[in-house]
């Protein structure tokens, strides 16, 4: 059975910069294969798309994370990684991972505070 496991969050000031990794409990082979994503869900919303990495390589970012959020991956580690600059308060979130359009993590939070 895949599993997916994030973690990086943590408490982080407003400006500051976190990386959250997700780690997938697959082979290398099928991990290749799969579309990662990031999602975010604040207390009382929605869950939202933050960032999504195609297996081609192909990136797209939610308007609020263009330009400070980057998605990449290292298949050699069956790891995606969310890099986040600038965070603001309002990126204060639980951040999940979807690998292969199916498979979610259990989520790390993040709470952007002075």
């Amino acid at each position: 059975q895949v599993q997916v496991v994030e973690s990086g969050g943590g408490l982080v000031q407003p400006g500051g910069s976190l990386r959250l990794s997700c780690v997938v409990s697959t082979s290398v082979e099928e991990f290749e294969t799969m579309g990662m994503s990031w999602y975010r869900q604040a207390p009382g919303q929605q869950r939202e798309l933050v960032a999504e990495l195609s297996r081609l390589g192909r990136r797209d970012y939610s308007e609020f994370a263009k330009g400070r959020f980057t998605i990449s991956r290292d298949n050699s580690k069956n790891t995606a990684y969310l890099q986040m600059n600038s965070l603001k308060l309002e990126g204060t979130a639980v951040y999940y991972c979807l690998a292969a359009g199916i498979f979610w993590g259990q989520g790390t939070q993040v709470t952007v505070s002075p």
